[in-house]
């Protein structure tokens, strides 16, 4: 695992968070946005997989522990500004998204998708 970055120089917002952008290491597809605070991010580099900071929960959250589908961290990227991170990653089992499909990117409503783009 690749971390180009100090940990000391991350810019965590007035939460103590930073946003992390969850990317599929060999397709790029861009599976999840999720914060970490800088015990959440600590324990990913430690454990190579995605530890997160549940914003709704106020706890720490082990992404997979409960469902198995863990994120298996390949590299992590900090922005210029040092206030967001790109994590590439892998992933076992066959979602990431709590609904049960692969990215949380998605959008059921298709004339939705046709009349923003």
């Amino acid at each position: 695992m690749n971390i180009n970055f100090d940990l000391n120089k991350v810019k965590f917002d007035d939460n103590g968070l930073i946003p992390a952008i969850i990317q599929h290491f060999e397709t790029k597809e861009i599976l999840m946005l999720a914060y970490m605070n800088k015990e959440s991010l600590i324990k990913t580099i430690e454990l190579k997989e995605a530890v997160f900071w549940s914003r709704s929960r106020k706890e720490i959250w082990h992404k997979g522990a409960t469902s198995g589908n863990y994120i298996k961290i390949k590299n992590i990227l900090i922005d210029c500004d040092a206030d967001t991170l790109i994590i590439f990653s892998d992933i076992t089992g066959n979602s990431v998204c709590h609904t049960g499909t692969r990215t949380c990117f998605i959008n059921p409503d298709d004339n939705l998708a046709r009349a923003i783009f």
